[in-house]
């Protein structure tokens, strides 16, 4: 899940326009598949995504305690 955010920040500061239009002929595209409103599919996808995100940081902490502390280390020290 970090690799597809990764693929799309990538994706839409090198090329925005085409990155936009395929996000958004995805979710229209998915939209119609599922019969529901656009915006729903949206929020759904940002849920989702927040809460995978949200698993893999407390899956990550509890198996990898010492990089965990590294990492939050280093990203303190980049801000």
């Amino acid at each position: 899940m970090i690799a597809l955010l990764l693929y799309r920040t990538i994706a839409d500061h090198v090329l925005p326009r085409i990155a936009s239009w395929a996000v958004t002929f995805a979710a229209r595209m998915l939209a119609r598949g599922l019969n529901m409103p656009e915006p729903l599919v949206h929020s759904t996808g940002d849920y989702v995504v927040a809460q995978v995100t949200a698993f893999e940081h407390s899956v990550g902490r509890s198996l990898f305690p010492i990089l965990s502390r590294l990492l939050r280390a280093w990203w303190r020290g980049l801000h």
